[in-house]
């Protein structure tokens, strides 16, 4: 059964644009049902093999540069730090073409808009254009989960940092496959560091009196996907908040969040009025999506999501998973140089009252700032 098939880690980091590339040489995989699509992965072992040996699979997501080269090697760079066994361990690094990309050698393969992928939008041309990103992500679970292949996953673990962890936290909250994929034995987690918004389940947001609707004369369309369930993408089939947000309370989610991320000016923090009216800082925005989540649930449960503060951290993605938690949560080791960390329970009084420390919605130029505008 599925419950002796091997460990899989989905780690979907934002890496710096000088990570060193790895010269690797990307591999054509044919995934997908109905006849399925060819998709890039980087990875360090060959993929149309079974693999027998190994015991996790860790999945690096790219960020804007779409240069999964590099952040396969980033991967590798973490996981050697973790002291763990390069052939128990599988990284993939997928590889969202854009028209600018087939330079590279990326032909015949659906591509993408330069940073749609990022939010779960369509291809834009291709012999499978008409595929969500997170549709290629449900493809790679359901090839990555078969027996015959990898005859031993356990556990699934989706994380990511900054953009990847905007991707990671709106994909745990609309993927249809979570439930599935636990129905087979295979424990599936998600985290989630330092993204720059959050996708909020109703129009409330944090205000120096809790939760409330947010005045859309500041941002007529704060509500809309990325930030909200309004004009949501395809890929979620209409889903309610109400019913997303039910759902996603029992999936197994944990927050990471550096206490030095807190610059409002950050170069690639999400300025739009959608993402300001979740707070002024990622540090804030995460604080105040906690209280959220904690302000939705009310008496129900939410013990499938944990949170965790790192100490003296900013905007890293190396010391995010460098963290003693980070760590721990990602390779089952915990570094004992790395930065430490502080567990954010329901009643801790770091997470009691929304931040309202956001900057005013407009512009130096006195227009409104684009709600839809792509985050880095």
């Amino acid at each position: 059964m599925l419950n002796k098939m091997l460990s899989l880690t989905l780690l979907i980091l934002v890496l710096p644009a000088s990570a060193a590339s790895s010269n690797q040489t990307w591999q054509r995989v044919h995934i997908g049902s109905g006849g399925g699509y060819d998709f890039p992965l980087y990875a360090n072992h060959d993929l149309q093999q079974p693999l027998p040996l190994v015991r996790e699979v860790i999945l690096v997501q790219h960020g804007v540069q779409r240069n999964g080269d590099d952040y396969f090697a980033e991967a590798m760079t973490l996981l050697q730090a973790a002291g763990r066994n390069n052939e128990e361990v599988l990284i993939i690094a997928p590889n969202f073409p854009a028209k600018a990309d087939l330079a590279k050698g990326f032909t015949d393969l659906p591509l993408w808009s330069s940073a749609g992928w990022s939010g779960g939008d369509y291809a834009v041309s291709g012999s499978a254009y008409e595929l969500s990103s997170m549709r290629v992500y449900d493809d790679l679970l359901t090839m990555l989960t078969q027996k015959k292949q990898f005859p031993a996953l356990k556990k699934i673990t989706v994380a990511g940092h900054s953009g990847g962890g905007q991707l990671v936290q709106r994909y745990a909250v609309l993927n249809q496959v979570d439930e599935t994929v636990r129905q087979h034995g295979i424990a599936l987690s998600y985290i989630v560091a330092n993204p720059s918004s959050f996708l909020y389940f109703t129009a409330e947001r944090p205000s120096e009196h809790g939760f409330v609707n947010y005045d859309t004369s500041l941002c007529p369309a704060y509500d809309q996907y990325r930030y909200g369930m309004q004009a949501m993408v395809a890929y979620a089939h209409q889903i309610s908040g109400a019913a997303a947000f039910e759902r996603y309370r029992q999936r197994k989610v944990t927050y990471l969040a550096g206490t030095a991320d807190n610059d409002p000016q950050h170069r690639v923090l999400d300025k739009s009025c959608g993402a300001e009216a979740e707070g002024a800082t990622r540090l804030a925005r995460a604080r105040n999506y906690w209280q959220y989540e904690q302000h939705l649930a009310g008496a129900r449960s939410l013990e499938q999501h944990q949170r965790y503060e790192v100490i003296d951290v900013g905007h890293n993605q190396s010391k995010m998973f460098g963290s003693q938690c980070g760590s721990q949560l990602l390779f089952g080791v915990p570094r004992a140089d790395g930065a430490a960390c502080r567990m954010i329970s329901s009643d801790n009084n770091t997470n009691q009252q929304a931040s309202t420390d956001r900057p005013a919605q407009t512009n130096t130029t006195g227009t409104m700032s684009n709600p839809a505008a792509t985050p880095p």
